[in-house]
């Protein structure tokens, strides 16, 4: 009876936590789904009531349409560029100063440490005015003034401001980073320095030649975070970037520019007064977005099991 009773407790369970996990997938799925739903859909679908998810008529239009709104194989291709750059820059100068933090004994070294941890807590939104005047007269110990003359050099709607923060380990989410890096070099044998010194080795040798190799699954998790996060920033982007050619920035600004392009695109009449159907117009925007997102979901796709294995071995939670 006792078996009997645990079996039947057991499939009630299993049936529960299945039932849970479906609910919670189709919440997370579903504006996926919708999205997919819209790009495919044909214009004679929008004013059928009888149309929820699956459309009648089945069309590539929207997605063309908005390719050719976002002039997107160039735009990704930038986009891309970018946030590799920037990703590689972060990664590297985060893992130096997490190993830093983590190996390293100097004066001051808990409150630089304290102060990392509240670039985490600190909103952006705080750092806006004086970063942007920052980067727009940009001058280093004054050595800009000295030689030109000039109060400094205007780095606004260039990479500059975002590589150079990358590469100084003060870029976007950077702090995380740094926690993570130095949580899992503690957590590393000291003998393995001590060898590295015998034979020889300075501070930076051994950290790219030992302790980098050794630190994969925390460098898996910290580029893939920096290159999502990077990629749909939009704060930072358009505080020094906003004329630049990124994918954030585009979409933000993708239903004027829907408004603005598709009479001309659809043969209407770029400069007449004619007005382009509000739900195609929606449509377009819809399907712009899950093209933007497509290569996230495709990333994902093939790295998902490399992320959560790295996540589990970086030691976050120590």
């Amino acid at each position: 009876m006792m078996k009997a009773k645990n079996k039947s407790i057991e499939l009630l369970w299993s049936i529960f936590r299945y039932i849970l996990i479906i609910g919670i997938s189709f919440v997370i799925i579903y504006p996926l789904l919708q999205q997919i739903s819209v790009a495919i859909k044909d214009k004679a679908d929008i004013y059928n009531p009888t149309i929820y998810m699956i459309p009648v008529h089945f069309t590539t239009e929207n997605i063309r349409l908005a390719m050719s709104v976002l002039n997107y194989w160039p735009l990704l291709k930038n986009t891309l560029l970018f946030v590799c750059s920037t990703t590689v820059l972060q990664a590297v100068s985060c893992a130096l100063a997490g190993y830093g933090f983590a190996r390293f004994t100097f004066p001051g070294r808990n409150i630089l440490f304290t102060l990392v941890i509240l670039t985490i807590l600190i909103p952006s939104s705080t750092l806006m005015v004086p970063m942007y005047l920052h980067f727009r007269n940009f001058d280093v110990l004054g050595m800009v003034n000295l030689f030109t003359g000039k109060e400094g050099i205007n780095m606004l709607n260039t990479y500059w401001p975002s590589l150079i923060t990358a590469a100084l380990a003060n870029g976007l989410k950077s702090g995380l980073y740094i926690y993570i890096f130095r949580q899992f070099f503690r957590g590393m044998p000291a003998e393995i320095e001590e060898a590295a010194l015998i034979d020889g080795a300075g501070g930076f040798r051994t950290f790219f030649t030992i302790m980098m190799p050794n630190a994969i699954p925390p460098l898996i998790t910290v580029t893939l975070f920096a290159f999502v996060w990077q990629y749909n920033d939009t704060f930072y982007s358009s505080l020094f970037m906003s004329q630049s050619n990124l994918m954030a920035i585009k979409i933000a600004s993708l239903p004027a520019d829907a408004n603005q392009y598709l009479p001309g695109i659809l043969g209407v009449g770029a400069g007449s007064n004619v007005k382009v159907d509000p739900n195609l117009v929606s449509m377009i925007v819809d399907t712009g977005i899950l093209l933007a997102i497509a290569p996230l979901v495709v990333m994902y796709l093939f790295v998902q099991r490399f992320f959560v294995e790295s996540v589990e071995r970086t030691g976050v939670v120590g």
